[in-house]
């Protein structure tokens, strides 16, 4: 994948994507892949052209939800070629597990090398016209998120979705993240509080099992926005577990709403309705 970093003048492969927003957690498992994923879906279902750029180190679960496998990446002119995943080309997908010999390999590279990836990343994929595109990080805060950083900001970068989850701990996690944001100057575009409730597969009717609110008082707190609550579906994880075919699901699921919701609350925030 040896490529050089093409930068020109007219924002090179950046240049015809109208919006950037990176997707941010304070640590794992609060289903911020899932939920990239879900938004992603919901704006294409919107109408809008959109690119998932999946450099999450620790575990890059993008290419399984969208049934991608573990295709070729191809090289033109412009760079690395998204993989589409429709035949309408409106959602692409570049992801660091398709740099991987094995799914399964644990990604244990020094920093230098890892921030040189996403350097690559960011520059090199040849996303053509997008209306937004989606950057799924690695949860927390680290050198390569402000690589990640760095190298947007060199083009266009809109600001950052938080996610977290209802309990204490978790929207702890998500202060640092708030931090982080003020830090290196990035606008904060909206806290989303995922797995807000489990919804029964048999009644239909939602449960709080966590606690509920932490995501809406955290953004009181800071001063940020609040895009919205998203509830646990089981039947939507039981069919991504058994290899069922999310992008069908989605629009069946219980999340769909809520995830609608945010996705228009955001084409607001950024003009892009």
């Amino acid at each position: 994948m040896g490529m050089q970093t093409r930068t020109t003048l007219d924002g090179g492969n950046l240049a015809q994507v109208r919006h950037v927003v990176l997707v941010l957690s304070g640590k794992g498992g609060v289903g911020k892949s899932t939920l990239t994923t879900e938004l992603a879906l919901a704006l294409r279902h919107a109408g809008k052209k959109v690119g998932i750029l999946d450099v999450d180190l620790c575990g890059p679960s993008i290419p399984r939800m969208l049934s991608v496998g573990r295709p070729d990446v191809h090289q033109c002119d412009g760079g690395w070629v998204p993989v589409y995943t429709d035949s309408s080309k409106s959602l692409a997908l570049m992801s660091i597990g398709f740099m991987l010999e094995n799914p399964d390999d644990a990604v244990v590279w020094r920093g230098p090398k890892k921030n040189a990836l996403i350097g690559q990343f960011v520059s090199d994929v040849a996303w053509g016209e997008l209306d937004v595109l989606l950057v799924d990080t690695p949860p927390g805060t680290s050198d390569e998120h402000l690589s990640v950083v760095e190298n947007l900001r060199k083009h266009r970068l809109d600001g950052a979705v938080l996610v977290t989850t209802p309990q204490a701990v978790s929207t702890g996690d998500v202060r640092r993240e708030i931090t982080f944001c003020k830090k290196v100057g990035v606008p904060i575009l909206g806290i989303v509080e995922n797995m807000s409730g489990f919804v029964c597969p048999h009644c239909s009717e939602c449960s709080n099992i966590f606690s509920k609110g932490g995501g809406e008082e955290l953004a009181k707190i800071t001063g940020s926005p609040f895009l919205g609550c998203v509830p646990l579906d089981p039947l939507l994880s039981s069919s991504l577990e058994g290899g069922g075919d999310f992008m069908k699901m989605f629009p069946e699921s219980a999340a769909f709403s809520a995830i609608t919701n945010i996705c228009h609350t955001l084409l607001d925030t950024l003009g892009a309705a």
